[in-house]
Order: structure tokens, then sequence, then C-alpha cells
């Protein structure tokens, strides 16, 4: 007489832990992957705030150099602040009416707090501290590199 366990169908536990360490192998490979590409997309969205908020103070600057937005004597027609931006200043013309350069203020993706590092147009280049005149460039506070080794706080 056979033995009962013959006709029973399963797997045996060997094939379970060829299954296991197969699964594990390839979870190791994907898990890299996954957080380059989360990191790259972060990068993405930091290069597009960036060159937002950019475009809308070269914009704000534009206007003020051709007289359309009144600035102080000795002042660079760059905004006071970020904020200025959002809630728009009047134009000066036949019909004056106000414009809004940003709808809000993007946030920084690479900081927990989102907040941008501010630039004076009569700070350094390199400047960390803000002079507090006018917003001329804004940066990264991140002090994390990126993938092509430069560091955010550059970009």
């Amino acid at each position: 007489m056979p033995p009962v366990w013959r006709n029973c169908r399963g797997v045996t536990l060997i094939e379970v832990m060829v299954t296991m360490v197969i699964l594990s192998v390839l979870a190791m490979g994907i898990l890299p992957l996954s957080q380059i590409t989360y990191k790259r997309a972060k990068e993405i969205e930091l290069k597009r705030n960036l060159r937002i908020i950019r475009k809308a103070l070269d914009e704000y600057k534009r206007l003020s150099d051709e007289g359309k937005i009144p600035k102080e004597p000795f002042s660079s027609g760059y905004p006071k602040s970020l904020e200025v931006l959002v809630e728009g200043v009047e134009l000066q013309g036949p019909v004056p009416f106000k414009i809004k350069f940003l709808r809000r203020i993007p946030r920084d993706p690479m900081t927990e707090d989102g907040e941008w590092g501010l630039r004076s147009y009569f700070d350094d280049p390199d400047s960390e501290t803000w002079g507090g005149q006018d917003v001329y460039d804004v940066y990264s506070k991140s002090q994390e590199q990126a993938l092509d080794g430069s560091y955010y706080r550059d970009w």
C-alpha cells in the first residue's frame, strides 16, 4: 500500500526558501533604483520651482525698468519680498491695473519647511545671508548633494 503523502499536492520547504531568496534579491536591486527615482523627481521639482520664481523676478524687474512699476530712488527695481509677487502691484499707465506674477510661492522641495534662501541685489553672489533690501535671487537652503555631484544651494 502506497504512502498517503504521495498523492498530496503542495510545495516543499526547499521550494519556498528558494522562492524567498529570489524575491529578496530582486527587492534589494529595486530599492536603490526607487530611491534614485524619488530623488530625481525632487530635483526636477526644484529646478521647475526655481525657474518659476526667477522668471517672475525677472518680469517684475523688466516692468520696473520700463517705468510701469514705481520704484524708490537708488533701488535695484527688484521686489522687496516674494510676497509682492503674489499680492501683485499697480501698473502705472493710462489705465492702471494690478498685475500678479505668481499665484502662490512654490516651496523648496529639498527642505523640511519649504522656505527659500534669499539674496539681495547688493549681496555677494554666494552669500547665505540676506541683506533685506530686495529679492534678487532665490536658492535652496539644503546642504545635500544632487545626483550630478553639485550642491542644491548652488543651483
